[in-house]
């Protein structure tokens, strides 16, 4: 088992203004001096972890985490279709970590992501370097367009069947297509019914994907109430569909920008959504990252990971 601190609760939240109709939520936990290290969440749009404080030393940390826009406790929530989604992109993200990071006085901090997180953590540290001091990632991903397909067509070589299910979850004019566009579309649709559909679909295929790792479950992306549900597809579908507003391989063709703070990779070995090649190419890109590559883990993770997960926040909360 993974040693854990005693729960910690927050000792502050608010809801940050952007200035632009939307609000994001954030919380603080452990010690108000402590190490900062923020806390970036998957998806996009799964919300931030809502349970206690565990893995991080509330006395050496100062953990933030926070509901990237329109998802969790931030507003507008995606569920309504009166959201605005052209306001939620990759950089408008960043710069509400960065407005954030003003907002609480922070000069620098850690960063720690999974999948969807990684990306995002990468793309801030790459264009705010100076705030960053350590970056903690696994389940690596840099949300390139190859990297999207294969998670969204490529993997079906081994899950025909639910593949072809998911495929058939879009209007039968449009299955030959852009699948991804074609359920953001879907997801825009003012009958709840439509949307409901189309998200309970999306999220069936990534159950599949998922199923027959080392540490899957069933239903470990459909187990979340309905609006929850409604939010994350709509979220995901936006950004998958546009690429997240990154160029091919950007973060990796960056990783320059990275020179001079350390990091730790994480990635499971059995990843069917996101194999270990886009891990090995960012550790070899970026020197001052060592990569482990968890053989008894896929993306859901395992105590293997989680024991070298909680391993290196203790490394770095002394530096």
């Amino acid at each position: 088992m993974v040693d854990l601190y005693p729960p910690t609760d927050p000792y502050d939240h608010g809801l940050l203004d952007t200035g632009d109709g939307n609000h994001v939520y954030y919380e603080q936990l452990g010690n108000p001096k402590g190490k900062p290290a923020l806390s970036v969440h998957g998806g996009p749009g799964a919300g931030a972890r809502q349970r206690p404080m565990r893995v991080w030393d509330p006395e050496r940390y100062r953990l933030i985490r926070f509901d990237q826009r329109n998802c969790g406790r931030s507003t507008p929530h995606a569920s309504d279709p009166a959201a605005d989604m052209s306001l939620n992109t990759t950089q408008h993200l960043i710069d509400d970590m960065e407005r954030l990071r003003e907002h609480l006085g922070i000069d620098k901090w850690l960063l720690s992501g999974a999948s969807w997180g990684s990306t995002l953590a990468l793309a801030y540290a790459q264009q705010h370097p100076e705030r960053v001091s350590e970056i903690l990632i696994s389940a690596v991903t840099t949300t390139r367009r190859a990297e999207i397909d294969w998670l969204y067509r490529g993997a079906g070589r081994f899950y025909p069947e639910a593949w072809e299910r998911f495929r058939d979850g879009v209007p039968e004019e449009e299955r030959d297509g852009d699948l991804l566009a074609a359920y953001a579309r879907l997801m825009e649709n003012p009958d709840r019914a439509v949307r409901e559909k189309a998200a309970a679909d999306w999220l069936t295929w990534e159950d599949a994907v998922i199923s027959n790792e080392p540490n899957g479950r069933p239903g470990m992306y459909s187990d979340r109430e309905v609006d929850a549900q409604l939010a994350f597809v709509r979220i995901c579908a936006h950004f998958f569909s546009n690429g997240a507003w990154l160029e091919e391989d950007q973060l990796l063709r960056n990783a320059h920008r990275l020179a001079g703070i350390p990091a730790i990779l994480f990635h499971g070995r059995h990843d069917m959504g996101g194999p270990v090649q886009t891990a090995w190419e960012l550790a070899k890109a970026w020197p001052d990252a060592r990569l482990h590559i968890i053989e008894d883990s896929g993306h859901a993770g395992s105590l293997t990971m989680q024991l070298a997960e909680r391993e290196a926040i203790e490394e770095f909360k002394n530096r």
